[in-house]
Formats: C-alpha cells, structure tokens, sequence
C-alpha cells in the first residue's frame, strides 16, 4: 500500500500532514511567481525572496521592494506563519495520538500480505471466522482477515501477529489487497448470505483456481453459492444440530471422533492430506505397503483421493497407488512431521 492508498483510506491525521506539505509547495511556487511577475526578480531571486519570508529568516532584500512588492511580502509571510503554526499543531497531534505509530505498523502488516503467497483469506472475524484463525493458526497457515467492523478491529489490533485488512470483502479491490490472486483458499464466514454470495463470484472471476469454502445461513442459498463458484458450502447451524443429535444417538461414536480430532483429550491426532506429485517418482505405481509409512512413521493411511475425485476409505495394503493420487493420513503431530521427513527423502 502506497502513501496515495493511505491517504484516500485511512488516517485524518496523516491527511493533514500531507495537505500541510502540499500547502507549503504551493506557497513556495506562488512566491517565486509573485515576485518574477511584482518586480521582475530572476528565477533564482524570486525564490531566494520566497524562502526567506517563508522561513522567517529576515535576510536583507535582494532589491528594494516597491509598494505592491512589499503588500505581496506581507501577505506571503501571514501565510507561512499560519502554516507554520497549523503544521506544528497537526504533527504534534500525529505523533501523541499514535496516528504516526498505526502508519508504519500498518505500512508493515501491508508489506508482509504483499509477500504471501498460497496463504488462505478470512472473509469476517466472528464466532465462525475467529474459530476459522484458530484452527490455521494452530497449523501453522499463512491467512489474512478481511473485517470492516470498527468494535471487532478494536480486538483484533490485541493481537500483534493477526494480519488483517480493515475493509469490505465484497469489494474486489480489498480482495486484491488482500493477494486473492495468490491466495490458494478464501473462507467467507460474513452473517449475510448475499454478502458471501458477492465475495464467492469475485474471487472465481479474479483467480480461477482458488478453492473457496462459503458459509450460508439458509439452505436456499446452497445451489446459488455453488453455481457462483464455492467448492464447499458449511451451515453451522446444520451441522451443531445435527452434532447434538448425535450426541444423544451415538455418544460414544461421537467421542472417538472428539478424541481423533484432539477436541476432547490430549491426544491431539490430527488428519493429513498427501498430493503423489512431493513423491519420488520410484514411489508412482507402487502399493501402500512398499512406502511402509505405519512401520517407519506410526501414522496410518486411511484413505485415497483419485484423480476423478472419487475417495477409497481405509485402503488394503496392496492397492497399487496412481499418478495423481492424494493421500489421507492419520497420526500425531511427531508421527506426521516423520512421515513429512520420510517422504521428502524418498
């Protein structure tokens, strides 16, 4: 983000800061025009004549003045002392009330989005989309928050590390800021389904190629999400109802699943998906059992994505693996890290 873009969005004080600078030009220039017009001073009289008067230094004229010259003098000089005065107060106002602190954190936060590069975007910072950060967080994803709520902001300014954009996410220019075209997921968890609808058609026309998971409130809004480009449509309220449900019907199914998804117990299983294509290309045809990841690693194959998108659940040790194939694995946090290290050595 530029000086320019600062000016247009964000801070009063930084506003007038730059009015001061573009008054005192101003005055500088209608100085040396006065005075090559009033007495015919050379370019390079005029302005030392400007400056001078400007600055209140009080050097001798470099010709005596004639009446209109001396009018033209005073005039410029009850403007430079009324510059002069409303800068000091505009800047000391700049630097006491953090204006000059929030530029360069924010100018910094700015840069550091600029050089991300497959990071996910957080469309919303409430319940939904403040879970959503945790949950990247905790895996260490590079993610930016779009949030345009001044109370919601206020808290998340708490944090040092968030890296968020004050802004709408229905506008393309803010998902611009925010690197949609580099990102490789956007989650939308705004409250209103037009507005998620809105954030789903932008960010398909500006990349392609990015997976865009969406929350709807009402189950109208499904197909259209889905025909305007959403890969994945959650409704929260759906799926806590359907949760508690199954709390009542199968509780203790319902635990296991806690416990393999580190909700409930210390445990802290988590699932890994595996793309074929960080394989050597000696392990392309081969079976599961020959990259033998359970034996050297603990963690464990539970599944197969195809290319044609279609899953095989808890796959025999003799399925041969094809090209393009990802790989669901289950294991701790160490037991992934080792399977990570043992495939990047294969």
């Amino acid at each position: 983000m530029n000086l320019i873009q600062y000016y247009k969005s964000g801070f009063p004080q930084f506003k007038k800061v730059l009015s001061i600078i573009f008054l005192l030009i101003t005055s500088i220039f209608i100085g040396i025009a006065g005075y090559m017009i009033i007495e015919g001073y050379t370019f390079v009289e005029a302005f030392y004549m400007t400056m001078i008067t400007i600055s209140t230094a009080g050097f001798m004229e470099v010709h005596p003045l004639t009446e209109g010259g001396r009018i033209f003098t005073s005039f410029l000089l009850i403007t430079a002392i009324g510059i002069f005065f409303y800068g000091a107060t505009t800047i000391t106002a700049f630097i006491i009330e953090g204006e000059f602190r929030n530029f360069f954190k924010n100018y910094n936060v700015n840069k550091k989005i600029g050089e991300l590069k497959g990071h996910v975007i957080v469309c919303g910072y409430g319940r939904n989309g403040k879970q959503v950060c945790l949950e990247l967080e905790d895996d260490k994803q590079p993610f930016v928050v779009i949030e345009r709520r001044e109370h919601i902001i206020e808290d998340m300014k708490t944090n040092p590390a968030l890296l968020f954009i004050e802004g709408d996410a229905t506008e393309e220019e803010t998902l611009v800021e925010a690197g949609i075209k580099k990102a490789k997921a956007i989650i939308t968890t705004l409250p209103e389904d037009p507005e998620n609808l809105y954030v789903v058609l932008s960010s398909r026309e500006l990349n392609p190629e990015i997976t865009i998971i969406s929350r709807s409130s009402n189950e109208s809004s499904v197909n259209k999400l889905k025909r305007a480009g959403a890969n994945n449509i959650i409704m929260p309220e759906k799926l806590g109802g359907a949760h508690m449900a199954a709390l009542v019907m199968k509780p203790d199914i319902m635990e296991f699943i806690a416990q393999l998804t580190g909700q409930d117990s210390d445990i802290s299983l988590t699932f890994e998906e595996l793309a074929l294509n960080e394989l050597s290309d000696d392990y392309v045809g081969k079976t599961i059992k020959d990259l033998d990841i359970r034996y050297k690693t603990g963690a464990n194959i539970i599944g197969l994505k195809h290319p044609d998108g279609k899953y095989t659940i808890n796959p025999l040790p003799d399925m041969v693996i094809g090209a393009n194939t990802k790989l669901i694995v289950l294991g701790n946090r160490q037991q992934i890290l080792d399977m990570r290290k043992l495939l990047e050595d294969l």
